[in-house]
C-alpha cells in the first residue's frame, strides 16, 4: 500500500505550489483577502451592524447617507449598512448552500459515471445533457416553484440545476484518473470498487473541482440576487442584497443612490470570486505559466 501512496500525485507538494502561488499573485490574494474579510463581518453582524436591519423610522425614509445614517436609508426608513451586512450573511449562506449541494450531487455521479463506464455512464450522461440543455435561471426558477418559495427553497433549486456542471467535470477527469498506474496497481492487489473510488480516483479527480466551485459560488450568488429581486428568494423583511436591489429599483427615480450598495456588493464579491478561481485554475494546472 506504501508503493500505491507514491504512486499517486503528492498532495501535500500541491499545496506547498498553491501557498507560494498566492504569495505572488497580488490578484488572488486581495481576492481571497476580501472574501475572509467580507465572511468575517458577515458572522459579526450582530456586533458590527449599527441598526436592527428590520427596524423602521418613517422620519428617515430614503434618508441620504449622514453621520446617522452611513449608507443612508431604504423607503421604510431601514438602515442601508445594518441591512447590507446582514444580506451579506443571507447571500453567503445562500451561495455556499447552493454550491455545497451541486458538490454533493454531481461529484458522486460524475465519478460513478467515469469510473463504471458502459450503460452506466450512457444514462448518466443523458441526464446531464437534458439538464444543461434548458437555461441555468429559467430551470432554477422552475424547481423553486415545485419545492415553494424561500431562500433555502430557491437554493437547494440552485444547486440541483449547477450539479449536472460539476458532474460532467469530473466524469471526464476521472476518465483519465481510472486509466492511470496506481489505479491499475490498486485493482491487482484487490482493492473494491468503493476503496479504489474513495482511495485513488476521487482525490485525483477532484482537482479541477476546487476551481469550478469558486466559480459556481460567484454564480449561486447572482442567481440567489435574481430569484431574491424576482420575490422567489429571501422573503420581507429580511434582508438580502438581491432583495435590496429589488427594493432601491422601486425607488430609483427618487434616490438612486439606494442601488449602489446592494449593487455594488454583489459586483465585488461575484468578481472576487472568479478572480480566486482564476487564480487557483493557474496555481493548480501545471502546464500554464505565469504572465
Amino acid at each position: 500500500m506504501t508503493d500505491l501512496a507514491m504512486a499517486a500525485p503528492h498532495r501535500p507538494r500541491r499545496m506547498r505550489k498553491l501557498a507560494r502561488w498566492f504569495a505572488s499573485d497580488i490578484r488572488g490574494a486581495i481576492s481571497l483577502t476580501f472574501l475572509l474579510v467580507l465572511f468575517v463581518v458577515s458572522v459579526l453582524a450582530p456586533w458590527l451592524s449599527p441598526y436592527d436591519p428590520l427596524a423602521q423610522d418613517v422620519n428617515a425614509s430614503l434618508a441620504p447617507m449622514s453621520a446617522e445614517h452611513w449608507l443612508g436609508a431604504d423607503d421604510l426608513g431601514r438602515d442601508t449598512l445594518s441591512r447590507l451586512i446582514y444580506g451579506g450573511m443571507a447571500s453567503l449562506y445562500a451561495s455556499f448552500l447552493a454550491v455545497a449541494i451541486a458538490v454533493l450531487i454531481g461529484v458522486p455521479v460524475g465519478v460513478l459515471a467515469g469510473y463504471l463506464g458502459g450503460w452506466v455512464d450512457t444514462v448518466i450522461s443523458r441526464v446531464i445533457d437534458s439538464f444543461l440543455s434548458f437555461p441555468a435561471i429559467v430551470l432554477a426558477i422552475a424547481v423553486t416553484g415545485a419545492l415553494g418559495i424561500g431562500l433555502t427553497n430557491g437554493m437547494i433549486s440552485v444547486g440541483i440545476v449547477f450539479s449536472p456542471q460539476l458532474a460532467r467535470l469530473v466524469r471526464a477527469r476521472t476518465l483519465v484518473v481510472r486509466h492511470e498506474l496506481y489505479v491499475d496497481a490498486a485493482r491487482c492487489f484487490g482493492g473494491s470498487t468503493t476503496r479504489i473510488l474513495w482511495r485513488h480516483v476521487l482525490p485525483n479527480a477532484i482537482q479541477p473541482v476546487i476551481v469550478q466551485v469558486t466559480l459556481l459560488l460567484a454564480a449561486a450568488l447572482l442567481a440567489e440576487a435574481s430569484l431574491s429581486f424576482l420575490g422567489l428568494g429571501i422573503q420581507p423583511p429580511d434582508p438580502s442584497w438581491g432583495a435590496m436591489l429589488a427594493r432601491a429599483y422601486q425607488n430609483m427615480e427618487i434616490a438612486p443612490e439606494q442601488m449602489y450598495p446592494p449593487g455594488l456588493a454583489i459586483l465585488f464579491t461575484a468578481l472576487a470570486y472568479n478572480t480566486l478561481g482564476e487564480s487557483l485554475r493557474v496555481a493548480l494546472d501545471p502546464t500554464m505559466k505565469r504572465n
